[in-house]
Parts: C-alpha cells; sequence; structure tokens
C-alpha cells in the first residue's frame, strides 16, 4: 500500500468535511423526529431527494437560480410535514410501526420520482458548478462550502432554539415527559405538528444542497440511509449539533480510507464507528 502525498491526504480530508456537513445536514431533521417525536421516519430521505428533483426542475425546466430553491422548497416541505404529522398522528404509532409506515411512503415518492423523472441520472448544471477558489493546493468548489455553510449555520440555529427560547424547552419538556408537560400547559400536539413540518422543511434544504453536489437517480435514496442513520446515532438522538460532528467524523474517515487503501473499503468505515460506540457508549443511544 503506497501512502498519499500529504496535499491528496489535505484534499482528501477537506472533502470528507463536506460530505459530511451533507450527512449531518440530513440526519438533522432525521435525529429529532426520532429523539424527539419518537418516530423513525424514513420518508426522511425520500423527501430529501424530492426536494433534489425539484430545485434540478427549477433550474433546468423553469430556468431559474438553483439556490432560489432554498426559498421555494422548505416552506412547501413543511406543510407536507405537518400534514404527514396529522396522518400519522391520528392512528397513535409506535416506533416501530413508524418505521414501517414511513418505509412505505419512501418507496411510493421513489415511485412518484421515476414516474416524473424517469430512472435515468439527473445532473443539475448550474453556473455553480464550475465555481471554485484554491487556498494553497487546496480545491475548495463553492456548492460543497455552500452545504458546509448550511449545515453549521443551521445546526447552531437549532441548538439555541432549543436551548434559549420558549418553544424548544417546550419540545424538550415534551420529549422528556409527556404528561408533565401536558400538565403544565404543554400543547404536545402543536408541537408536534411543528416539529415535523420543520424537520420536512431541512429535508427541503438537504435536497437543495445534494442536487447542487451529486447526480441523482430514485435508486440512490436507500444508499444514504445507513451512512446517515450512523451520523445521528453517533451523534445522538434529538441533538442539534451531534449529527454534524458524527457525521464529519465519517466523511473524513471514509476520505481517508479511500485516499490511503481503496475506495471499495469507504462504506466499512461508519458501521465499524457504529458498532465501536455501541460496545463502549451504549448509553449513547437513550
Amino acid at each position: 500500500m503506497t501512502l498519499p502525498s500529504f496535499n491528496l491526504l489535505a484534499q482528501a480530508i477537506l472533502s470528507g468535511i463536506f460530505i459530511g456537513a451533507l450527512y449531518g445536514l440530513i440526519g438533522l431533521g432525521l435525529g429529532l423526529t426520532w429523539g424527539l417525536l419518537r418516530q423513525i421516519n424514513l420518508s426522511h430521505f425520500g423527501l430529501v431527494f424530492l426536494g433534489g428533483y425539484l430545485s434540478y426542475q427549477m433550474a433546468t425546466a423553469w430556468h431559474m437560480d438553483p439556490l432560489f430553491a432554498l426559498v421555494l422548497v422548505p416552506p412547501v416541505f413543511f406543510v407536507v410535514g405537518v400534514a404527514m404529522q396529522w396522518v400519522l398522528s391520528r392512528f397513535r404509532i409506535t416506533p416501530f410501526n413508524s418505521l414501517l409506515v414511513t418505509f412505505g411512503i419512501t418507496v411510493v415518492i421513489e415511485a412518484g420520482i421515476q414516474a416524473v423523472w424517469t430512472a435515468d441520472y439527473r445532473k443539475l448544471e448550474s453556473s455553480y458548478n464550475a465555481m471554485k477558489f484554491t487556498i494553497g493546493k487546496l480545491y475548495v468548489p463553492i456548492p460543497e462550502l455552500l452545504t458546509l455553510v448550511l449545515a453549521l449555520g443551521i445546526s447552531l440555529a437549532v441548538w439555541a432554539g432549543m436551548r434559549y427560547t420558549d418553544l424548544g424547552k417546550a419540545l424538550r419538556a415534551m420529549a422528556e415527559d409527556g404528561p408533565i408537560a401536558a400538565a403544565f400547559g404543554v400543547n404536545a400536539r402543536t408541537l408536534e405538528l411543528v416539529l415535523a413540518g420543520g424537520c420536512a422543511a431541512l429535508a427541503g434544504v438537504a435536497g437543495v444542497c445534494l442536487a447542487l453536489t451529486f447526480t441523482l437517480t430514485p435508486s440512490q435514496i436507500f444508499a444514504w440511509v445507513g451512512v446517515v442513520f450512523a451520523a445521528v446515532m453517533l451523534g445522538g438522538l434529538g441533538s442539534a449539533i451531534g449529527p454534524l460532528v458524527a457525521g464529519v467524523i465519517i466523511g473524513v474517515s471514509e476520505a481517508v480510507t479511500m485516499a490511503v487503501a481503496s475506495p471499495s473499503w469507504a462504506p466499512i468505515v461508519s458501521f465499524s464507528l457504529l458498532i465501536l460506540m455501541l460496545l463502549f457508549r451504549p448509553g449513547k443511544l437513550g
């Protein structure tokens, strides 16, 4: 095995930070619904890809700036998330049942994407694709940098909101002890709808970032499940900052593994980290 040059290793680490930021951005909404609503919402991945395809449609067919999708897609997804949560809450589903139901919703979303955009690969071509700058000998692509900035900014905003606002305190109280929170006037039903809508909006933001960076195909929806699940579980359920930190760790580990060994070894990294965490820090998932 030949060790890579310093520049190649540094570029791999930078690329790992960028992809890890996307892992964390996708995992943020998933972790909040899992930790606070006790729902394993697999449809989050379907919404991410649907957001990516909608931004692709806006850029290619409607000739809109791809970043304008960040203004249009999240509010629409907020309404979708509220509607989905309203339906799910009426049936009082358990966490395991939520896994099955939202998996079915994801399959429906995948089928809908194939019906509209077919199963062919789609690439969002825009002026941002060629935009990059250098720091020394390192290349910094603008779309990936934008993803990192959005992931960091949104994660910090969610953390501050959960810690310092009345809404965030009510959400944490509801997740900790729903009956006691209700006794103190917390409207759990409304909070659940708001949280579900917000997490769906986060999926829309992540979808736009995904489309700016990666080629889209419906079958790739399930390819992201494992690594994002690992980031969420490593970072902590319901955590705002944890998925981003864990995502960056996983992304850098994968990138360094690909640079030092082989790309085929990269998928092993996230699950190896997850297994080690489960062995040595099982309470992290609580």
